[in-house]
């Protein structure tokens, strides 16, 4: 049980984090006029920079100790 916990911290805390990321760029650079699709609404923007932090929790990840073929 304890190893999927662990599994999934990682991701989870990424795109959490990457969600609060986006509603602070759409608060402070948002745009107000409403013609920018991505930061006019801040669930959309919440949504695509979660997506985005749960992508980039795939590079800081250790499941691949060396043995990876890329």
């Amino acid at each position: 049980m304890k190893s999927k916990l662990k599994k999934w911290l990682s991701p989870f805390l990424f795109t959490i984090g990457g969600a609060l990321v986006g509603l602070g760029y759409h608060y402070f650079t948002g745009c107000s006029t409403g013609s920018c699709p991505i930061t006019s609404n801040p669930i959309i923007t919440a949504l695509y920079t979660g997506a985005a932090g749960l992508l980039l929790s795939g590079l800081f990840s250790k499941e691949c100790d060396g043995n990876c073929n890329m």
